[in-house]
Order: structure tokens, then C-alpha cells, then sequence
């Protein structure tokens, strides 16, 4: 089966990398167990499906994700364009503990990353959270001696807000911002900070871009989370809020099923909402994840959709998006204090 996945260029780099990427976050355990032989056995399907664009950091699993695909990164250093993330910094008292953006920081973690994927060079960096201690101009100023070291190829930056990436891009070329974008988090939109993106031509990378799984209709109750699976502490994914919520994902559902029919093929939930995220212009990346090689699939079936999309199709999410309002918070407290900094 030919999954169509577009290619689209890279912030201003003129490199291509595939629409629909993958983001390992799940292969460390955060959304319950994992196993690594299957995890490594999906990396290598997704590079069978071009699936290229993969993104890691030396957080998820404290390292531990990054050293499970280094295996299959190597085997395929030259289809794989590989990024990865420093600034959450772990302590021996907290796993997740407050961001750092110091120099001395940025490049011991460059080289750590570096060591555990066995690869010469990162395609691209990322802070990951931004040191509100630290001068965004002191950070991307050792990023750019990386840069200027061959270590890493381009820069990038997460959960920033307009202001701190306009101050970033008088130090150093950024080419993509990562983020979380879907129906389910509109927030770049109206931040300001997508508008600063567009004008300096630079990508913005949609993490989450499923509603960390919610919008593909698949779990009906808090429960259905496994015991270790982080979604059980976000104000989003408990209690009232969660049943409030599934009133979007049961009428967004209804959407891609109303397209199915219109186009006469099935469409899953998971596929019609990456394609609303493509649709919204050619900055637009995604990188689901998942542990499940048919997910994988599924969510590749995005370029297909897209192919299909329309301005009707477009307005039926924002009128939905605008109507049912998602309920609680994205993060916990800790959490919310490092986005949009």
C-alpha cells in the first residue's frame, strides 16, 4: 500500500523530510510498558513506510529512548533525519525536574546524546523547555557553537513563546519550533508565535498531534490508561474533565466518518485530524507516536486524506473546535510553568 506522505521543506534548510514523522516518546515507558526488540522492530517498519523524521530526547527514559533507537538510526543514518532535545534537566530527587539552558549544560548533553544515538552529527536540536534563569541569547549562543562545531546541523526550540523566538533569532537561525497543535490545542494560533513562524519561515513541529491519543477515539475512560501511563496525572484525562472532553472526540469522530463516506473510503479519526494539521499550510509537521505498527500505518494514511481535504472539511473542525471547548488544563502545574516561556 502506498501511504503518500508528502515531503516538505524543513524550516528555510531547502531539505525535505516527510510530512508525517514519529515521535518515540511511547518506546520509554511513559504511556505504559514497552518493549525494545518490538519497539526496534517498529522503527525499522517505519522506515520501510518513509517514515523518516524521527524525534527523541535525552529525557524520555533518562536516556533510555534514544539508546533504543540508536540500533536502527545507525543501520539507517542516511534515510533517518533524526532530532533530539536537551533542557529538562533530572535530578537524583526529581526525574523531571526545572529546565536548564546554561552553556555548560547544552553541550554536555549534546555529546551525551550524541554518544547514546552513535551517530557524529544531530540533524536537528532542540531546546526542549526554555531556562527562565538563563538568557534565551546565552542558550542558542552555545547552540550555535554546536552548530559551528559540526555536531549538530540545525536549531530548533519548544514551547517558546513569540517573544523568546524573536529574541533566539537575533543569535542563530531557527528553522523549526516544536509544539503541541491539534484540534485539541489550538494555542499557536492565538499566541502570536505562530505568527512570528510564518515570518521567518520556520516549521512548526506538532507534537501531541492526536490529543496524546484522545482524538483517535481509542480510550473511553480514564481507565483504559495503563497504571504507569502519565496521561492518569493531566488534568485533561481525568475525571470530569475526561468525560467532558469525549464529547469532541465523539463528534470529531463523526467528521472523519462523514468524510469516509464522502470519499467512499474508511478514514480513521487519527488520519482525517493529521491531515487537518497538514491542511493548515506547508510549515506544518507532525510527529505522532505510537507502539503499534498498525497505528503506524493508520497515521500515515494522513497524506492520502489530505489529498481529499477540503475548505468544507476545514471549517467543520474549527466550528467543532469553537463549540466544545476542551476541559482542564494540558499540563499539571509544574508543567504549565515551563511552556510558552
Amino acid at each position: 500500500m502506498s501511504y503518500n506522505n508528502p515531503l516538505r521543506e524543513l524550516g528555510n534548510t531547502g531539505v525535505k523530510i516527510p510530512a508525517v514523522g514519529y515521535g518515540a516518546l511511547s518506546l520509554s515507558h511513559v504511556y505504559g510498558p514497552a518493549n525494545d526488540d518490538e519497539s526496534r522492530a517498529l522503527l525499522k517498519e517505519a522506515v520501510t513506510l518513509g517514515c523518516t523524521f524521527w524525534d527523541t530526547a535525552n529525557i524520555y527514559g533518562l536516556g533510555h529512548n534514544e539508546e533504543c533507537i540508536s540500533p536502527v538510526l545507525k543501520e539507517n543514518r542516511d534515510k533517518v533525519f533524526i532530532c533530539t532535545k536537551f533542557g529538562i534537566h533530572s535530578t537524583p530527587e526529581m526525574a523531571f525536574g526545572p529546565p536548564r539552558g546554561d552553556r555548560e549544560y547544552v553541550f554536555e548533553m549534546c555529546d551525551a546524546s550524541l554518544k547514546r544515538l552513535g551517530i557524529e552529527q544531530i540533524d536537528l536540536y532542540y531546546q526542549h523547555r526554555v531556562d527562565p534563569k538563563v538568557p534565551i541569547e546565552e542558550t542558542v549562543k552555545a547552540m550555535k557553537e554546536l552548530q559551528d562545531a559540526k555536531k549538530v546541523k540545525y536549531l530548533g526550540l519548544s514551547e517558546c513563546s513569540a517573544e523568546t523566538l524573536e529574541r533566539a533569532l537575533k543569535i542563530a537561525r531557527i528553522e523549526a519550533v516544536q509544539i503541541e497543535y491539534s484540534p485539541w490545542e489550538t494555542g499557536p494560533e492565538t499566541s502570536g508565535l505562530l505568527e512570528v513562524m510564518r515570518k521567518n519561515k520556520i516549521s512548526l513541529v506538532a507534537y501531541s498531534p492526536l490529543g496524546r491519543g484522545m482524538l483517535t477515539g481509542k480510550y473511553k475512560s480514564p481507565s483504559d490508561f495503563h497504571e504507569t501511563d502519565y496521561r492518569r496525572l493531566d488534568p485533561r484525562y481525568q475525571g470530569e474533565a475526561f468525560d467532558l472532553n469525549m464529547r469532541l472526540v465523539n463528534e470529531f469522530a463523526k467528521l472523519a466518518e462523514k468524510k469516509s463516506k464522502a470519499i467512499g473510503e474508511h478514514i480513521t479519526p487519527a488520519a482525517f485530524c493529521l491531515a487537518w494539521i497538514l491542511y493548515q499550510g506547508e510549515d506544518m509537521i507532525v510527529i505522532p507516536g505510537t507502539k503499534v505498527p498498525e497505528r503506524l500505518k493508520e497515521n500515515l494514511m494522513a497524506g492520502k486524506v489530505l489529498q481529499n481535504f477540503t475548505t468544507e472539511d476545514d471549517i467543520a473542525v474549527r466550528k467543532l473546535v469553537d463549540e466544545i471547548k476542551v476541559v482542564g488544563e494540558r499540563y499539571d502545574p509544574q508543567g504549565l510553568e515551563q511552556v510558552n516561556k
